[in-house]
């Protein structure tokens, strides 16, 4: 079984919008997230340095500090041999401007800070396991860790479920 631990950074502007990338997937389609991407823990690095390097990465702002994580994920796919970790993060101070196109997995394609309110329409699309755990936060309501499994043999095509 694959295994990836994966770090995302909740980003907020200074009138409490919300920094969001664009992604751009191997099939073609796009989604919004907030900044993050894998870690390399079996190479040492740690959560937070390489959160720290997934957001300067694909936005070129510089996290100087980090709060959490306020919650994880834990998603398993059995089917498709893959589980998968995730620990998010709220930077509480970081510094540089804004600037896409330095993404060195070609990935990210936009990003731009978003009102709250506008978040939700830019989630549409994005795995379960993304949009409902920030969902929460935004509403206040966010739970400490999520899991969720998925079943079926195509990705695509696979039944989401969350576990309580």
């Amino acid at each position: 079984m694959r295994e990836w631990t994966v770090a995302g950074g909740l980003v907020t502007g200074p009138d409490g919008s919300l920094l969001l990338v664009r992604n751009q997937r191997r099939d073609g389609s796009l989604d919004w997230s907030p900044p993050g991407g894998v870690i390399e823990v079996r190479e040492g690095e740690s959560i937070v340095d390489g959160l720290t390097r997934e957001v300067a990465e694909e936005t070129g702002l510089t996290v100087t500090s980090w709060e959490g994580p306020l919650w994880c994920v834990e998603t398993v796919a059995e089917d498709l041999g893959w589980r998968l970790s995730v620990e998010v993060h709220l930077a509480t101070a970081w510094e540089g401007a804004l600037v896409v196109g330095s993404d060195p997995d070609g990935i990210v394609v936009d990003a731009r800070f978003f009102r709250p309110d506008e978040c939700s329409s830019h989630l549409d699309g994005a795995h379960p396991w993304v949009c409902e755990p920030l969902a929460a936060w935004l509403a206040g309501q966010a739970e400490a860790v999520w899991r969720y499994r998925l079943e079926g043999d195509r990705p695509g095509e696979a039944k989401v479920t969350r576990l309580l």
